[in-house]
């Protein structure tokens, strides 16, 4: 593990969050064509994809395109509020295309505001239902007066598709390992971009390490219906090759860590994440796979059961500025923040790629005197290393994982990892290969 916060990674993923804020992102449009283009000036090989509309995957069919150009509401005294160009949150996600005069009453039906959070814009949608709709602060919605407002929306949904971005990263085997984030929000710091800003950073990480264990499948979806989509067309090679993998959203603020299990709750993914969580901070917050609520729901689904977890920050749901237009990128989300959610998922990473069964050379205790690695002096710090140097050979029968053994030993990882190496390059240990299911 690398001791500290790689701050210049939060500094350059928290730029990149404010490149991509402005966009008008949904589940389909060219708001997401636009953000994966940027992203792809990151990952050069990130490939974009299309599927059309109407085409049935799973239980869903993908919806129709939509595009807006201009929505606004104006008021009896000429003056413009609720501007699309101001603030993106101001319209109802998928709203229908309308220009109209409606009294004040009229227009309340179609407005939503928060009482409890009176200066938040909420962030609101109705794709699957054909609406229109305005979204406001509560201060600026009591103070509206009685008289003929105009309402306009240039917008449609038509005939088009729906846009991902897939990245494969070719290691050693055929084994993956999977991340998964969305980008199918708009101008939202922690639920939405802090996911694929951190994802972009942790493949340019992976990219240019020297050499991988697992293959990495990382993808970029509008979410629910994207990771529908997208695993409509690759479950069988999912099922097949992916060994663990995270779910990443909500990974960009400094008030907590925390963690949502599979519904497994005991794959590799799941005992990573909560080893990792404990050594970062032994105060994360565990949640049950009651409280999931992102795409863990279809990566774990009955009968698509992947190995899936989710480390997070504040998760979605838990923090006040949660789905409104106080989640931004100076209160909420800080380079900081994001720091802490990339490092918290490379450690993750870094314990699935170097995980190994470590098994002793020698029957009974081995001769550590000999390998000069027992002390001639006993002190009490020569007595700890000592003792966990024996435990850890007394544990390596090559049927239990490095991680297993840390988690037995109450140590971690990155401390055995290193002291493991040492005992190889002795020759009292050698490392077999990763069993394919170690839950």
């Amino acid at each position: 593990m690398i001791d500290g916060l790689p701050l210049d990674i939060g500094r350059q993923a928290h730029q990149l969050a404010k490149q991509l804020w402005p966009i008008n992102r949904s589940i389909t449009g060219n708001g997401v064509r636009e953000t994966l283009k940027i992203l792809r000036g990151h990952l050069p090989d990130l490939e974009i994809l299309e599927v059309p509309s109407g085409q049935k995957v799973f239980d869903w069919k993908i919806p129709k395109e939509w595009s807006v150009r201009e929505a606004w509401i104006e008021a009896p005294d000429g003056r413009r509020f609720c501007d699309f160009n101001t603030n993106n949150l101001h319209l109802v996600g998928y709203s229908l295309g309308i220009d109209a005069t409606l009294t004040k009453n009229e227009l309340d039906k179609h407005l939503f505001s928060l009482p409890e959070k009176p200066k938040a814009i909420p962030y609101i949608t109705s794709y699957y239902e054909e609406f229109w709709g305005f979204c406001i602060t509560d201060e600026e919605r009591q103070v509206l007066q009685d008289g003929n407002y105009r309402v306009y929306i240039d917008a449609e949904l038509f005939e088009g598709s729906l846009t991902y971005g897939e990245l494969i990263i070719k290691g050693e085997s055929d084994e993956e390992v999977f991340l998964s984030t969305y980008i199918c929000h708009p101008s939202m710091a922690n639920n939405e971009l802090s996911g694929p800003c951190v994802v972009t950073f942790l493949a340019k990480w992976l990219i240019n390490l020297r050499s991988l264990k697992y293959t990495y499948r990382i993808v970029f979806v509008p979410e629910t219906i994207g990771s529908i989509a997208y695993l409509s067309k690759n479950l069988v090679a999912m099922r097949a090759n992916v060994v663990a993998g995270f779910n990443v959203t909500c990974v960009g603020d400094e008030r907590a860590y925390s963690y949502i299990p599979s519904r497994n709750g005991e794959t590799v993914s799941d005992k990573v994440a909560k080893h990792v969580l404990r050594f970062i901070d032994p105060d994360f917050v565990q949640y049950s796979w009651a409280d999931r609520g992102s795409d863990e729901r279809q990566y774990c689904a009955p009968h698509v059961d992947l190995p899936i977890a989710s480390i997070l920050r504040s998760k979605f749901l838990s923090y006040d500025e949660y789905h409104t237009s106080l989640d931004d990128l100076e209160t909420v989300v800080t380079e900081k923040g994001l720091a802490g959610g990339f490092e918290a998922i490379r450690c993750a990473l870094e314990v699935i790629e170097n995980n190994v069964y470590p098994n002793v050379t020698v029957l009974c205790e081995p001769q550590m005197g000999r390998r000069g690695l027992y002390p001639n002096i006993s002190d009490q710090r020569n007595y700890k290393n000592t003792n966990l140097m024996m435990n850890l050979v007394s544990h390596s029968d090559g049927q239990m994982s490095l991680l297993e053994i840390a988690d037995k030993l109450d140590v971690s990882f990155w401390e055995l990892y290193d002291l493991a190496n040492k005992l190889a390059k002795v020759g009292v240990l050698d490392f077999g290969q990763t069993p394919r299911d170690v839950s």
